[in-house]
């Protein structure tokens, strides 16, 4: 035994952090072609502006949607290592994928103004590259994202350095995320997108190469099964004898040691899936899961249908955001985007005024807000839902600010002459898109980090790893559903033609500061009638 100690304690620790991190910014920074993607298809492939802001919603949701299913497999059966490890290779041919699109001049349209009447479609084959390409490209990054977030506290023995690698992996992602919205975004309108792409394909490269070669210092902890198991055991154990009556009486429940006495009453119907039979009472034999579970099992499966509301009320939030982003870039190509007489800026690289403005108010808020407030107020410490509650307020301020911002343009472009010219340059600085950007990004100081907070507290303590990749799938679903707002706004007015100058884009912004007005006060009810979960 004692032969075998310096083997364990060789593998783990902090010898694996230079790994991870440096695994997740490669990947990440692989990932940031989607920073300038609206560009991209507009450009080179010749996209209507609301077709290509829906395909990066698509794009970006089905990043933050696969976290969930690779939580699952990786927690199941394969692991954290074999997850990666396949996500990565996955990534990487995507992005090989989309180099070849925007180099091989036969893989995409020929160029032409935008507007002409001489511009090409994209062709079967090379729209199915594309879509091959960023689909291989959402699969493979979305895949290592949370993937590695678990693995990587897996290596830490304590709640105090997993609380450090976890600072650290987020500021890892942030500064990736502010390189590829500037010097990337730079790298390709400047010197072309054949060099961007490369840039990214050799990041996939290089993450996927140091993380194998920390293999022989990792810890490689052991599937325990899928925690989602036991909530289908739970369904359809109830569901089989919802024919039998509930008994009052704590020992008519199984519980195998799970240390509660009695199943709540709330969703009661569900507690029949704890409820032991006359036979299961008196046999000796182990009984089949899916006939007879604990009472833990049960609570378990309360505990995710309280959050449910919540969860709901944080995917509408996010609509407002999702939509907001995918118009800002194509609303930039419109203004003037000249810092000085002899700088100027890409429009995409103006969303680093909500990346600054998030780490801000993160930083705020830990170091400076909530330290005074628990002094101020020692027993009454600010909650989660509080925390997510002042974000919806901010994100409506956001979407109020970003129509008022988008008025002003279509004034000056109406007072120019210009709003029936395709991309038409108003007179007008990027540099006003920055306000609703920084007030987007308090926003996500607050609610962003105060979903993880509560989903980490209030999930039962089975599905702990895959709780923030539950958050991602928030987001995931916004992304989604901004589709169908935006679907739904082209079907019914015509506010979102292909030359937004002669748009109402302001009243798109509006729309969604209603709708964040009216889920505001369906979170508020649904905050307050919340119990958090006594650990």
């Amino acid at each position: 035994m004692e032969s075998e100690a310096p083997l364990h304690r060789a593998r783990g620790g902090w010898i694996t952090f230079p790994f991870i991190i440096a695994t997740m910014g490669g990947l990440t920074l692989s990932s940031g072609l989607c920073a300038n993607l609206i560009t991209f298809l507009r450009d080179e492939f010749h996209f209507e502006d609301t077709d290509a802001a829906k395909i990066t919603n698509y794009v970006n949701g089905s990043i933050t949607f696969i976290p969930i299913f690779a939580a699952i497999v990786a927690d199941s059966f394969a692991g954290c290592f074999s997850v990666i490890c396949f996500s990565s290779l996955v990534s990487l041919l995507g992005v090989v994928l989309l180099l070849l699109s925007a180099t091989v001049s036969h893989l995409r349209p020929p160029s032409c103004e935008k507007g002409s009447i001489f511009c090409k479609h994209p062709t079967p084959l090379q729209a199915g590259l594309l879509y091959l390409g960023l689909t291989l490209l959402s699969v493979g990054n979305g895949g290592t994202r949370f993937t590695l977030a678990s693995m990587g506290a897996d290596q830490l023995d304590t709640t105090k350095h997993q609380g450090i690698f976890f600072n650290w992996f987020i500021f890892t992602i942030y500064v990736a995320n502010f390189v590829s919205s500037t010097l990337m975004v730079y790298v390709e309108e400047h010197l072309g997108w054949g060099w961007g792409f490369t840039i990214f394909t050799m990041a996939n490269l290089v993450g996927l190469v140091v993380f194998l070669c920390g293999s022989k210092f990792y810890r490689f902890v052991t599937p325990n099964g899928s925690p989602f198991k036991s909530l289908a055991c739970v369904i359809v154990a109830a569901t089989k004898k919802k024919q039998m009556p509930l008994s009052p009486q704590s020992g008519d429940y199984h519980h195998d040691g799970d240390g509660i006495n009695s199943p709540t009453p709330f969703f009661k119907f569900l507690n029949r899936a704890a409820l032991k039979s006359e036979e299961e009472y008196s046999s000796s034999k182990i009984v089949s899961p899916w006939k007879l579970c604990t009472v833990q099992q049960v609570e378990d499966l309360k505990r995710l249908i309280k959050i449910v509301p919540i969860w709901i009320s944080g995917l509408i939030l996010s609509i407002p955001i999702a939509v907001q982003m995918s118009f800002m870039i194509i609303q930039g190509k419109t203004m003037d985007n000249h810092i000085s007489s002899h700088f100027k800026i890409p429009a995409a690289t103006i969303q680093v005024c909500l990346l600054i403005a998030t780490c801000v108010t993160i930083s705020l808020l830990d170091r400076v807000v909530f330290p005074l407030w628990v002094k101020l107020a020692p027993n009454r410490p600010p909650t989660p839902l509080q925390r997510i509650g002042i974000g919806h307020v901010f994100t409506i301020l956001s979407s109020i600010v970003a129509a008022l911002v988008e008025s002003k343009r279509l004034s000056v472009a109406r007072s120019h002459d210009l709003l029936g010219q395709v991309d038409a340059v108003v007179p007008m600085s990027l540099l006003w898109l920055a306000p609703p950007l920084a007030i987007l990004g308090v926003s996500e100081g607050f609610h962003f980090a105060g979903q993880v907070a509560f989903c980490y507290q209030e999930f039962p303590a089975s599905f702990k790893s895959t709780a923030t990749a539950v958050v991602g799938l928030t987001i995931a679903g916004a992304f989604y559903s901004s589709n169908l707002v935006i679907d739904a706004v082209q079907s019914a007015t015509a506010w979102l033609p292909n030359n937004i100058n002669k748009g109402r884009l302001d009243n798109v912004y509006w729309l969604c500061s209603g709708i964040g007005a009216l889920n505001l006060v369906f979170y508020l009810v649904c905050a307050f009638v919340y119990k958090y979960h006594k650990a």
